[in-house]
């Protein structure tokens, strides 16, 4: 090749591959939701549920029929004073997946917010979790602490089909949502009792677990952590119990509990 050319070419090929990498990287169609997992097997399912009988509603137009399910277990008052009945199944499909992370997507959460704010004693430096906050969960604690699991239990495997489906539109195609359940379960099973009261430190707006171990832990364990030990306790029970409802295997005592 002539000497004169060859810079020339050299240029031309250096052009060619960054172009060809701009389009490999910028201009191919991005890929949807959960399709990198749709490439893989699935995963052997740990909880079979069993096979729903009798027709269901369209997940899109599921609210009514599982809010009406739902009160017949709790009562109409609670299910339209506690929970948020639109997109219901979505709701509690997204707020299960996010507990064990470390953040909840709180405008998906199905339960309406706690009434009051947060309430703790001391100041930004040195404040603990106020023994005064449980007192927020006690009506909800009342209607939880009423319901039977097993009934529960009923209506969830019920339903289960449309719950399978939300997790699969949620970018899990392969997966199997009663198994992220008992994952779920076990991990909140797991949260600590640690003494109370729990010591807190606000470096920003919001307080934190002046704990570092503590403010490790899921969203969902610092949940129970900040609603007392004796709520914490109530809600362990009914989880056990959902659990063996669920769950083709008992806990391991490893997990915790």
């Amino acid at each position: 090749m002539n000497k004169k050319l060859l810079p020339v070419f050299i240029a031309v090929l250096a052009v060619a591959a960054v172009g060809a990498w701009y389009w490999l990287v910028y201009r191919q169609p991005a890929a949807a939701p959960g399709a990198a997992r749709a490439s893989l097997p699935a995963p052997a399912i740990a909880n079979p549920v069993p096979a729903a009988s009798g027709t269901l509603p369209a997940l899109d137009q599921s609210d009514t029929a599982l809010t009406g399910a739902l009160a017949d277990l709790m009562g109409a008052g609670a299910v339209s004073q506690y929970l948020l009945t639109d997109n219901l199944v979505r709701r509690i499909v997204v707020t299960v997946d996010n507990l064990p992370r470390p953040k909840l997507a709180v405008e998906q959460r199905p339960v309406r917010a706690t009434a009051g704010p947060f309430l703790a004693d001391g100041d930004d430096q040195h404040a603990t979790v106020a023994a005064a906050n449980a007192a927020r969960y006690t009506a909800v604690m009342h209607v939880l602490g009423a319901v039977d699991v097993r009934q529960l239990a009923g209506v969830y495997l019920r339903y289960y089909p449309l719950f399978q489906r939300a997790y699969q539109d949620l970018g899990y195609p392969n997966g199997y949502f009663n198994d992220r359940l008992v994952k779920v379960i076990d991990d909140l099973l797991a949260t600590p009792d640690p003494p109370e009261p729990i010591a807190l430190v606000r470096p920003k707006v919001f307080y934190e677990f002046a704990d570092p171990e503590l403010e490790a832990r899921s969203a969902g364990q610092k949940l129970l952590l900040r609603m007392g030990r004796t709520n914490r306790a109530i809600i362990k029970d009914k989880l056990r119990q959902l659990r063996t409802a669920v769950a083709a295997l008992p806990q391991n005592p490893a997990g915790g509990g």
